[in-house]
């Protein structure tokens, strides 16, 4: 048995921190990610097709989204399973209750895991969330699989582990241990919520299978699942994105004036398209002027890009400067021997006044 498995699509997400055409363009890619999981379903002749959640958004899923899910998964040619979550949770008002859904269509609509037949001797637990908050998860009710054969897991949740490996990003909504779904009396379950992609003995995330924000790193996409008759796994991961989100890190030591810092940056975005998130780290000179201006109009082939500081600091040498009978030099040994500043509050106030001493109006200092 082949099983195409994937989650946390957010057909619909908002992408507001983009431009409101590079958001409208985003928001199609999803749509064609849909498109390419459902043709790679049919490439590699799955038997069934399955999602574990966040399918869309509910709040914001527009009624020409929900016509093209239906017709969508209507057409795949095999049966869908849909295990609600968060997002798109299953309640009055969600599409999953409105539309009329394809007969090959399921949809899990307990709180409470449930079992569809894929195959003779293959059972598929499923189950929805009812709201956009779900404190405890669908084993602690002690659940236990009742079929013989393979049992397999559908369903949205936070591994506990998982959430330190997810950098504490995410909500605990539906947290559980991977130990429960063995003990359950499951082969495997198929999860969604993490966007980080993970696989180990008892539980696979798929991952997010196109970029939704930055520092998504890690090879996200599908799943695909060969089932054996004795409940072993193989499985393949296979990339569907569209977008193209990049972090980069420009470290900048060493430049002599703003138009260097310029052509580095420039150097390094060279070749990249979609989106990127731009830090600028290093030390600078003390007679390189630095605004949020330094990078504005650059030279790229991005949709958008977005440019923040990093660790910036500039190379004033502290200690030299301390020992001059100077103003400048009574200013910098007052402001170290002030015992109530943080690291950080001292190096601005020392910063901001050495810019000052020096006759620059550039006293925009970054975070």
């Amino acid at each position: 048995m082949r099983l195409v498995v994937f989650a946390d699509l957010h057909l619909d997400a908002s992408f507001a921190w983009a431009r409101p055409d590079v958001a409208r363009r985003r928001r199609q890619n999803l749509r064609d990610v849909l498109r390419r999981i459902l043709a790679v379903a049919d490439e590699t002749g799955a038997d069934a097709v399955l999602c574990a959640g966040d399918l869309y958004e509910h709040d914001r899923l527009s009624p020409d989204t929900r016509s093209f899910l239906c017709g969508a998964l209507g057409a795949a040619g095999r049966p869908v399973l849909l295990a609600p979550g968060n997002h798109d949770w299953y309640g009055p008002r969600s599409a999953y209750v409105q539309l009329r859904w394809p007969e090959n269509v399921r949809v899990f609509r307990e709180d409470r895991l449930t079992p569809f037949e894929l195959a003779d001797g293959l059972t598929v637990w499923g189950a929805g969330f009812q709201g956009p908050v779900r404190p405890t998860g669908f084993f602690a009710n002690g659940f236990a699989a009742s079929r013989g054969g393979v049992n397999l897991g559908l369903f949205h949740g936070s591994e506990r582990a998982g959430l330190a490996f997810e950098g504490g990003s995410k909500s605990p909504h539906a947290p559980f241990d991977a130990g429960e779904i063995e003990r359950a009396g499951l082969c495997h379950a198929f999860v969604g919520h993490h966007h980080c992609p993970k696989s180990d003995e008892w539980l696979t995330y798929p991952g997010n299978p196109d970029p939704l924000a930055f520092g998504e790193s890690g090879e996200r996409g599908l799943v695909i699942a060969d089932v054996a008759g004795d409940g072993g796994l193989r499985l393949e991961r296979r990339s569907v994105a569209i977008s193209q989100v990049h972090d980069v890190e420009v470290d900048v030591t060493g430049c002599s004036s703003s138009q260097e810092i310029r052509e580095r940056v420039e150097r390094d975005l060279r070749g990249l398209a979609g989106v990127a998130r731009l830090t600028v780290s290093g030390e600078l000179e003390p007679q390189v002027s630095w605004t949020r201006e330094t990078l504005a109009d650059l030279t790229h082939e991005l949709d958008q890009l977005y440019v923040r500081a990093g660790r910036l600091r500039e190379s004033y040498p502290l200690e030299t400067i301390a020992k001059e009978p100077t103003v400048r030099g009574q200013f910098v040994r007052s402001v170290l021997a002030v015992d109530d500043l943080s690291e950080d509050e001292r190096r601005r106030v020392l910063l901001t006044g050495l810019r000052a001493l020096d006759g620059r109006d550039d006293l925009e200092l970054p975070r």
